[in-house]
């Protein structure tokens, strides 16, 4: 049973992915085996999240062959989260994107590359092999590729070739770090590494190597000062694509960076004052640049940028306190961003405009949105009680704690222009008259089921809020685990110790 569950984040996605594409002339089947398998996968992720708060690490060798020669597969309390959680917004994305299945085309596509997008997302999260990391890297920036081109255009076009040609950087520089490391150290198995790392005694070129492969996850993860490409693609996309991209995919590489940073250097050192300085300069530049925007999905892709300094700060500080801020900021933030971009969308969409200056009228007309819109901006900019303030006060009470004042004090200088940001978009697209009078808002058809999805994930953002201690406990128990290599790559230490 373990053992089926543990392959099962990539089997799922992957099976559905090839159904659908045998079934691709039948968009009803197409569209049932999509939303069916992302279902299974969700359950699935909370199987495994239930297994991993009961103290449970799965974790196997594919084919056979022993580490750290085989294909080694590990899920921890991380792990776990992070694939229910993206399965959630999966299913929240397919619901969404339902209302687009009316073009048959682009709605049978849509199901095929999201399934392919997940297959690389859930194998990224489960690999302790750093070759297999950066084949699930491709695979999802192959899907990601084709989401953010679908539906066609100029527009959408060059910023699909500027999201590519940059995600290709980051992936060359990953590749050739992995080989200069693998030359030096004779493996990129996970665990093999962390020893050879702590024992001391690393041999010459591999701690550089590792660095070189810390950036290529930087720019992944949209962190200063290779954060460019995101504000300048994500808002192209189609709506329920950029939602899906905001939640999950700058978590990857954020997710790899935490990973491999705490195997790797588990006492505090060059790699954590490095990031230290990113975080705060990502959170500054990030939420400076928000600030400069008139569109509603561009102010937002900022604002994924400067979120993103939050986890990396718990990372930088280092402390069992501030890894499980990160832990729960990652939680937090990808149920938030996702659902202000639907909700951000669909505003556009009815109001006939991303630019805030064409916009208004929503909270007289639609309050129902006002409130779905309230409930992530509010949560996002960290006002109590909702799961953003309890995500920015334990990172900010462990930067207190380490003696970083200064990165305490841009955090929440940080979530201040956050909040100013959120109330730009309150008073220019709710609040004043629509420019053209109320008749100018259009209704859109056949959103029932999107509705019900934003709804779900706006209600999971207050009851985390207002019940955060379970997730809070859930958060330092993962990060006991990332502190300690033994609790996730036990076998491959016993292996290695021979």
């Amino acid at each position: 049973m373990n053992q089926a569950l543990l392959v099962a984040p990539i089997l799922i996605p992957l099976c559905s992915l090839l159904l659908a594409t045998v079934l691709r002339r039948h968009l009803l089947a197409v569209r049932a085996l999509s939303l069916g398998g992302t279902g299974l996968l969700l359950a699935a992720g909370l199987a495994l999240v239930w297994q991993a708060a009961h103290g449970v690490v799965l974790s196997g060798q594919v084919g056979g062959w022993q580490a750290p020669f085989g294909i080694s597969l590990v899920i921890d309390r991380l792990s776990a989260v992070m694939i229910a959680i993206s399965a959630l917004i999966a299913l929240v994305t397919l619901l969404y994107g339902i209302a687009k299945d009316n073009d048959t085309r682009i709605g049978r596509d849509f199901h095929l590359f999201v399934q392919g997008l997940l297959t690389g997302i859930c194998g990224a999260f489960i690999t302790a092999d750093i070759f297999n990391l950066y084949v699930w890297f491709e695979v999802l920036l192959i899907a990601s590729f084709a989401l953010m081109a679908l539906g066609g255009g100029s527009r959408r076009l060059a910023g699909s070739m500027t999201y590519v040609a940059l995600n290709l950087f980051a992936t060359l520089i990953f590749l050739l770090a992995a080989g200069l490391v693998y030359g030096a150290s004779g493996t990129l198995n996970m665990g093999e590494l962390a020893m050879i790392m702590r024992s001391g005694e690393a041999p010459p070129g591999v701690t550089p190597a590792l660095l070189l492969m810390l950036l290529s996850f930087a720019i992944k993860a949209a962190l200063f000062p290779v954060f460019g490409w995101l504000p300048a693609t994500y808002h192209v996309a189609l709506t329920a694509v950029s939602a899906m991209f905001a939640g999950l995919l700058t978590k990857v590489g954020v997710y790899a960076l935490i990973r491999l940073v705490t195997l790797l250097w588990p006492e505090y050192g060059l790699p954590h004052q490095l990031l230290l300085w990113v975080a705060c300069a990502t959170m500054l530049v990030g939420v400076l640049g928000a600030a400069a925007q008139t569109e509603v999905r561009r102010i937002l892709s900022f604002h994924i940028v400067s979120q993103v300094g939050y986890m990396i700060l718990g990372l930088a500080l280092a402390t069992p306190l501030a890894l499980a801020g990160a832990v729960f900021y990652l939680i937090h933030h990808i149920i938030v961003k996702a659902n202000l971009f639907f909700i951000g969308g669909l505003a556009a969409r009815i109001c006939g405009s991303e630019r805030l200056v064409a916009m208004g009228g929503l909270y007289r007309r639609m309050p129902w949105l006002a409130l779905l819109f309230a409930i992530p901006a509010l949560s996002l900019a960290g006002i109590p009680p909702l799961s953003g303030f309890w995500a920015k006060f334990l990172l900010v009470k462990a930067s207190l704690d380490a003696a970083a004042w200064w990165a305490a004090g841009i955090a929440l200088l940080t979530g201040v222009f956050t909040l100013l940001s959120m109330n730009k978009i309150w008073n220019e697209a709710f609040l004043k008259p629509h420019p053209q009078g109320e008749e100018a808002l259009q209704p859109v058809p056949g959103m029932r089921a999107a509705w019900l999805g934003m709804a779900g994930l706006a209600l999971l953002t207050v009851l985390i809020g207002l019940g955060a201690g379970p997730l809070i406990d859930y958060a330092v128990a993962a990060a006991a685990q990332l502190a300690d290599p033994q609790a996730y790559l036990q076998p491959f230490a016993a292996v290695g110790g021979n």
